[in-house]
């Protein structure tokens, strides 16, 4: 139970990518001042919280509702996460999600999608219809998740600073390399349900 905890505290860790999100953020909040940046960084986090919740605790009901298999979320998410993964691996300016933004934001573009992005959202929504009978560890791993990316923003600043730009760019492209492997992985897992069906 542990390790599948841990395993899912990775793989949310990497999808919604905090370390990667830190030169955007302080870029994003330069102008703001310190205090009032802890404030948005927290309530940010607390919003994305809330949307991954929702999508993890709805999402087989959004699936039912849109005729909707788990195959082809499967499939879906794969293919964003390895989408995202592949522009983490090859650094781009812009970022993952190729945002640039300034003044102090509201829920976009911080909270969506940089935190709670499309693979993020796909990722939860794919936990909880997997193994629903897991649901009580599917929200503590994806709380330690938000609680960890807070943290990891709000020292943003220190991080940057301390680590410098490259290690930043290093970090991000090893998440980006695991992120890739989980991708391709996700992608043969809907590809396999989907021939199975055909038989």
């Amino acid at each position: 139970m542990t390790t599948e905890i841990l395993s899912a505290i990775i793989l949310l860790t990497l999808v919604t990518d905090p370390f990667g999100n830190v030169p955007l953020v302080n870029a994003m909040l330069a102008g703001v001042a310190p205090a009032r940046r802890r404030l948005v960084i927290v309530r940010e986090c607390f919003i994305a919280y809330v949307i991954l919740m929702a999508f993890m605790l709805g999402g087989r009901e959004v699936l039912h509702v849109m005729h909707l298999s788990e195959t082809s979320l499967s499939i879906a998410g794969g293919v964003i996460l390895f989408m995202i993964a592949i522009r983490m691996v090859f650094a781009h300016p812009e970022g993952a999600f190729g945002l640039q933004a300034q003044g102090e934001p509201f829920i976009v573009p911080l909270a969506i999608p940089l935190i709670a992005g499309p693979s993020a959202l796909a990722t939860v929504m794919l936990m909880a219809t997997r193994e629903p009978e897991k649901i009580g560890m599917w929200v503590v791993a994806v709380t330690a998740t938000m609680a960890l990316a807070a943290l990891v923003l709000l020292a943003g600043d220190k991080l940057q600073r301390w680590l410098g730009e490259r290690a930043m760019q290093a970090v991000e492209r090893l998440m980006g390399l695991i992120l890739t492997a989980i991708a391709v992985e996700m992608l043969l897992g809907g590809i396999r349900a989907f021939v199975e069906g055909l038989k």
